[in-house]
């Protein structure tokens, strides 16, 4: 199967940059989320990033200018009823995400593949809430989209051969390095990256070392580009907390615990850098951090 148009669900940080590489690899893209001032701030950081690449000299102006040509934005559902692959990038809430894929199943065409970037959740009970099981799949794309090579291509027990190779392959017309897995809580990143996580939050929560002490010691230690408390409060902690409690709720082993500090923070409403305050504070909601 070939795949010429991509829709994307969700104009958040993960959608914006999937829309963006799917326009820069040529193919038309339809980006929707729920509000219009969501998706017009979406579409504006496309143009930012796609701006930084022609300044960069990686992509020239003729170049940026067609892929941003090829982003059609909005808000209805509707829009993507030709879309050869539906890439679903909106919170991470099992039930929320099912009620999505059951209105996009009836609403695409039946040859379309329909993935989510889901970061932990599985991608076979997602697919079992479609009609199309075999032509569902896990799209796992890293943050920030644009820069990050990575794509996690997770296959339910029911995902067919082509649907993934075909997912596959456009992967690799995108830029970037598929890598598959199997169907299990967390994939391999994040039954990986957020026990590491967790630990770094524990040890802040239990007066080991300060958040400093211990982003310091991984980055300069663990030759780490960046402290696993940075990292956490890029990712978001809501979603950090999220991802742990489908590992803990889904392997049944306390080793994936949540840390007390960690729920604290995020019942605070200190969900890191997009809120303006995590581990460390920022100038403002998104913005710079503090020194």
């Amino acid at each position: 199967m070939t795949i010429q148009k991509v829709g994307v669900i969700g104009a958040g940080q993960m959608g914006n940059g999937i829309a963006h590489v799917a326009a820069l690899a040529g193919r038309d893209v339809v980006l929707l989320d729920v509000d219009a001032a969501f998706v017009e701030k979406g579409r504006k950081t496309i143009e930012k990033n796609m701006g930084r690449l022609v300044e960069k000299g990686k992509v020239t102006a003729e170049a940026g200018a067609a892929a941003l040509a090829r982003v059609k934005a909005g808000t209805d559902l509707a829009l993507l009823s030709d879309a050869d692959l539906v890439v679903e990038a909106i919170v991470e809430n099992e039930g929320v995400k099912v009620d999505l894929f059951q209105k996009i199943d009836a609403l695409a065409k039946p040859s379309a593949i329909l993935a989510s970037n889901t970061s932990s959740i599985s991608i076979t009970r997602l697919a079992a809430a479609t009609k199309r099981p075999g032509q569902f799949i896990g799209m796992h794309f890293m943050n920030p989209v644009p820069v990050m090579q990575l794509v996690e291509v997770i296959r339910g027990i029911a995902t067919s051969d082509e649907t993934a190779a075909a997912v596959v392959q456009a992967a690799k017309e995108f830029g970037k390095t598929p890598v598959e897995c199997r169907d299990f809580p967390g994939f391999v990143s994040n039954r990986v990256l957020m026990p590491m996580i967790n630990e770094a939050v524990f040890a802040v929560h239990e007066g080991v070392a300060t958040p400093e002490a211990v982003d310091t010691i991984m980055k300069l230690g663990m030759n780490h580009p960046m402290g696993p408390l940075t990292l956490a409060d890029f990712i978001g902690l809501d979603t950090c907390l999220s991802i742990l409690r489908v590992l803990h709720r889904g392997l049944g082993d306390d080793k994936y615990r949540p840390c007390p500090l960690l729920v604290q923070m995020v019942d605070a409403g200190w969900n890191g850098k997009k809120s303006g305050r995590g581990f460390y504070r920022y100038a403002a909601p998104g913005g710079e951090r503090v020194p």
